[in-house]
């Protein structure tokens, strides 16, 4: 089975992130180790909390170059929620710079008076790359769960996977570009839908695995 390094930063939800990817059929590996990154077949970024103390935290553990390393080589990257955002260059959340990785800014959901901020709960998701192997096997606009109160926006909207829409705002829900996925909403929390983009994202990395 592929072994998948599952980044261990104190910020996200990694036993249910690791159950998920065992049922998939991978083994998780919940690691700091820049070494066991570099070992690892793939790499997820799961988050939870906030902008500012997820990017320090990173850097604190020398985690920021290895991701960068691993994601320039090929290797493939799934982020969640938080691990999306800190993928950008800066947050509306906080003053810490991001990763970097991609170009573009995270933004708050401005207030309406039928929203709620966060946004909460099961909302559908808008496909706009359907032949991404996220969406295998999947309902042409599958639900899947929310929490959060800022979304990334993207200088390239060609990257851009899926969206959803919230009150009259339709924000980014995914990207894909090459090895590089990253979702906004948690698929260790959306029952079989989530379960079958995180059997996708395995099953990706089965195929990059040498014979």
């Amino acid at each position: 089975m592929p072994v998948i390094a599952v980044v261990d930063y104190e910020m996200g939800n990694l036993h249910s992130v690791c159950k998920g990817l065992e049922k998939s059929g991978a083994t998780p590996n919940v690691t700091y180790s820049p070494k066991e990154l570099e070992q690892a077949d793939a790499i997820v970024l799961p988050g939870v909390g906030a902008f500012d103390p997820a990017v320090q935290h990173l850097r604190a553990r020398g985690l920021e170059q290895p991701i960068k390393e691993a994601i320039a080589s090929g290797k493939p990257f799934l982020g969640i929620c938080l691990g999306l955002q800190i993928l950008f260059e800066s947050s509306a959340e906080g003053t810490q710079p991001g990763l970097g990785i991609i170009k573009g800014k995270v933004r708050r959901f401005r207030p309406e008076p039928d929203i709620t901020i966060p946004h909460m709960g099961w909302n559908q998701l808008e496909v706009t790359q359907p032949k991404s192997i996220l969406w295998e096997h999947l309902p042409s606009a599958p639900w899947v769960y929310f929490v959060h109160s800022y979304y990334v926006d993207p200088i390239d909207p060609l990257i851009r996977a899926a969206t959803v829409t919230h009150g009259t705002q339709t924000v980014t829900a995914a990207i894909a570009h090459e090895n590089l996925m990253a979702v906004q909403f948690h698929p260790e929390k959306s029952s079989n839908i989530g379960l079958q983009i995180l059997s996708n994202f395995v099953a990706q990395v089965r195929e990059k695995i040498p014979a």
